[in-house]
């Protein structure tokens, strides 16, 4: 056999012949024998293994080849994600007996699986559907209606459903909230038959240590996890002729969204949207981006208030995950929290008092419906200090790919849409500032526009922050605002492994920061946890429709949310200043200690050294 060899980043890879179905193909060393059909276009299925974030357990066994190893005169069956590449290997990928092993295998998957696939929110959209379909299942023997009874649905959150009669035990969940999140709410319980995916120390969804982020949904495989569903509750609210319904949708949305109607991932769908509203039976379009630019005049200016009194650092606060973490994970750094409320709660609290006001419309009529990247918004809109003598501020929360599905079963069709624009007057304008409120470095962006021109009286020389710009999970920057400020120090994180890191250092005192940005998903809100899910894929489209947002910055014509002309006038109208008394009363918020402890028992830590040896 020829070898070759290379060094890579100071590891040795190793290359040698091998063959797929007969066909010669080159093997590395360094890779799985599914790693290596991918890379030479065999298709092998597959079900647990997640290759974004590195997980590989074997539990599904739907990957299995069989192989004859170099010298040997017998064949073997094996998991192709588990099993390395070697010299001389023969892999067979459609034999009869792997054929037989993996329609086996989908069998017995789903002799406790719900079978009322018509009502499940992955329908026509289900990695486990696609595999039946490939090994041609046309029968299920073992199905056994008792056990699938017996398996839990926790619907006890307002973000999230957990239905354990729909999961395949893959772990990508457990996976992304341990090692992606660093949150580790989730933990593998039972055993044999019985083992299922469960919440640390037996807590239900709503009073565990998960924050909501909804990365976890993004990798399930089938409908185990999902979004609580409530289409049917905004489409009520919009078929109401009593109600006045407000519809506003974030940054992220109008490029994270076409895809789902077969335009280019990153197209910006904005004009749209509108027109989807509309023609669903919205009375008012908003924009959450002209929420962007208020809260930059409160958060900006209340950091200012903050850097003069040496309180620092201060933690950004308009993503809820992050709130929720910071509640339940580490209450001790609340003080540090701005306190102004999010753009979609800002657009909310306004929505049911000064446009009523402006308009002539008895607020008590009006329903804010808001289309969000986020699970984590729907968690937000439930929270006691977002509610008025009972009166929530936003009404529903839909996310992206609940607006989507609401869009399919009306039949309207987003890519023959006509694109309309925003037409009213107080509150639909937005800069190029609050356009990038929908990716990680967005929000330090903007305040630092309008920060240089509170402290200077002119504008900044370059719009554009390059250091402020990137996708590692923890930027720092120096940052001279001039002035009687001159230089602050800043931090922005994404994903909350990341966050735990700088949180860490800064309760220890090794941390020398004045503001810090986070947003609790990887890339913010353009791959939110309420986001289009990408079969076998996680976060594929992060840069499309991160390049996509700068370029609508780009292209306004006003660029800082300063000079935003709707929210001068609300301030002129209406609030007087930024955090004035009334801008307090509507525009900002306060935290409560909602402490988890995370303790880890030695059983626990022994289900996960066993984890990727387990056969189910």
């Amino acid at each position: 056999m020829t070898m070759a060899t290379h060094t890579v980043a100071a590891a040795e890879v190793t290359y040698f012949e091998a063959t797929i179905n007969g066909a010669p193909i080159t093997g590395r060393s360094d890779e799985s024998i599914l790693a290596c059909a991918r890379r030479h276009g065999v298709y092998i299925p597959t079900l647990c293994e997640l290759a974004d974030i590195d997980h590989t357990p074997g539990t599904c066994r739907v990957c299995l080849v069989e192989i004859q190893t170099q010298g040997s005169g017998k064949t073997h069956l094996v998991t192709s994600c588990t099993t390395p590449m070697q010299v001389g290997l023969e892999i067979w990928t459609r034999t009869p007996e792997v054929r037989e092993k993996q329609r086996l295998q989908v069998e017995l998957l789903l002799a406790d699986h719900d079978q009322d696939c018509a009502t499940c929110i992955r329908h026509g959209r289900c990695d486990l559907q696609d595999v039946a379909q490939f090994v041609g299942l046309r029968q299920n023997r073992f199905h056994d209606p008792a056990r699938v009874a017996m398996r839990p649905i926790d619907d006890s959150s307002p973000a999230l459903i957990r239905n354990m009669k729909r999961c395949i035990r893959c772990q990508r969940c457990i996976a992304v909230c341990r090692d992606g999140q660093g949150v580790d709410a989730l933990i593998q319980i039972g055993t044999g038959l019985d083992t299922a995916v469960g919440l640390r120390h037996g807590l239900t969804q709503k009073n565990s240590a998960c924050v909501s982020c909804g990365q976890c949904v993004l990798v399930c495989p089938t409908g185990a996890l999902g979004e609580r569903d409530e289409t049917d509750r905004a489409l009520e609210m919009m078929y109401d002729p009593e109600l006045v319904t407000v519809a506003e949708f974030a940054p992220a949305v109008r490029v994270g969204f076409g895809e789902e109607f077969g335009l280019p991932p990153g197209t910006n769908v904005e004009g749209q949207i509108i027109t989807a509203l509309r023609k669903l039976g919205a009375d008012i379009v908003l924009d959450t981006n002209f929420g962007a630019d208020l809260v930059i005049m409160e958060e900006g200016t209340e950091l200012l208030q903050r850097l003069a009194e040496k309180k620092r650092p201060t933690f950004s606060s308009c993503c809820p995950a992050w709130i929720n973490f910071a509640e339940r994970h580490y209450p001790d750094i609340l003080p540090l929290l701005s306190t102004t409320k999010s753009p979609q709660q800002c657009v909310g609290a306004l929505a049911k008092t000064y446009l009523p006001e402006k308009m002539g419309i008895d607020p008590r009529r009006i329903r804010v419906i808001s289309i969000m990247p986020c699970t984590a918004k729907k968690d937000e809109i439930a929270r006691r200090q977002l509610r008025h003598d009972g009166i929530a501020e936003v009404d529903v929360v839909l996310t992206t790919r609940e607006f989507s599905r609401l869009l399919r079963r009306e039949g309207i069709d987003l890519k023959t849409l006509e694109p309309s624009a925003f037409d009213n007057p107080y509150m639909s304008e937005y800069t190029g500032a609050g356009a990038i409120f929908g990716t990680t470095g967005g929000v330090m962006e903007a305040a630092v526009r309008t920060m240089y021109y509170v402290v200077n009286g002119r504008e900044l020389p370059s719009v554009e922050l390059e250091q402020l710009r990137g996708f590692d999970g923890v930027r720092t920057a120096t940052v001279d605002l001039g002035g009687d400020v001159g230089e602050v120090k800043v931090a922005m994180c994404h994903g909350l492994k990341p966050t735990r890191q700088i949180v860490e250092a800064v309760r220890s005192g090794s941390a020398d920061f004045d503001f810090i940005e986070v947003m609790a998903c990887p890339g913010g809100c353009v791959d939110g946890g309420g986001s289009l899910r990408s079969k076998k894929q996680y976060l594929p489209h992060a840069l499309k429709r991160r390049e996509t947002l700068f370029g609508i910055d780009r292209k306004r014509a006003v660029r800082q949310s300063h000079h935003n002309k709707q929210v001068q006038a609300l301030y002129r109208d209406f609030l007087g200043s930024p955090n004035s008394h009334k801008a307090h009363e509507l525009l900002h918020t306060w935290y409560s200690d909602r402490r988890i402890e995370m303790n880890q028992t030695v059983r626990e830590i022994w289900a996960d050294i066993k984890m990727t040896g387990k056969v189910y």
